[in-house]
């Protein structure tokens, strides 16, 4: 696999408070990297540093070898390439599905409208939402409003898409139908960076695990080594913690 995103001693701070120091990360095309660690270890705003949300202090991001963090070009072409998707859905309250959909693709791309909305309702039927592409976000169940915030990213169609704790804010038996959607986008060959907080998930779709804790990786392997065969005493700990073992 080629390298697509590169990680090259990142930190970032807010004033005094370091939040992440000298991460160094490379991404390979069609690769699913799962990040892991205990809350506020700096998982979050990692991700929102990849596609410059986030201003760092020092060291850079690159996308096919292009250096967009710290950012020397456009934000919004930085944001067309990595697509981000957050656990709060951020969905448009005030329109349509097929609205929420189609707004950046014809806003920012001009992308037909017809042609804009041809791709969404494909999407939405591969997500088995075609019936809701007229109903509004308050309408629709969280698992709902979750996988139509995936799709709708999918819309821009990105590099690289980054999913933020996806299913933290959703009922158990909501959670089941926002993983499935990001299986089949693994088996597609998507790349992909997801935080998450569910170990079997990210058992079954990462191709490598990366533990995160204090602002640093402290360990990184593929999944069976990682959660059977830990090197760390932090990660055995972490595995502990969770009754995972």
């Amino acid at each position: 696999m080629s390298e697509i995103l590169k990680i090259s001693k990142l930190t970032k701070s807010y004033d005094d408070l370091v939040i992440l120091k000298d991460i160094d990360l490379t991404i390979n095309k069609g690769e699913v990297v799962v990040i892991v660690g205990p809350s506020g270890c700096g998982k979050s705003t990692f991700l929102r540093c990849i596609n410059a949300f986030e201003k760092i202090q020092e060291g850079e991001v690159s996308l096919d070898g292009k250096v967009i963090n710290p950012c020397k070009g456009k934000l919004n072409e930085v944001r067309e390439k990595i697509g981000m998707v957050f656990q709060s859905y951020d969905l448009f309250p005030h329109k349509s599905v097929l609205q929420n959909m189609t707004l950046a693709p014809i806003k920012v791309k001009k992308v037909a409208k017809k042609e804009a909305e041809k791709e969404a309702i494909e999407l939405l039927s591969r997500v088995g939402l075609a019936s809701k592409k007229n109903s509004y976000p308050r309408q629709l169940s969280g698992g709902q409003k979750q996988r139509v915030a995936i799709v709708r990213a999918l819309m821009m169609h990105p590099e690289v898409l980054l999913l933020d704790e996806i299913t933290a804010a959703l009922d158990p038996e909501m959670v089941r139908e926002v993983l499935e959607v990001v299986i089949n986008l693994a088996k597609e060959g998507r790349t992909m960076i997801i935080v998450t907080h569910e170990m079997s998930f990210a058992r079954a779709v990462a191709d490598r695990m990366v533990f995160m804790d204090g602002g640093r990786i402290v360990e990184e392997a593929p999944p069976e080594e990682f959660f059977e065969r830990p090197k760390t005493d932090r990660l055995k700990k972490f595995l502990a913690s969770l009754a995972y073992n």
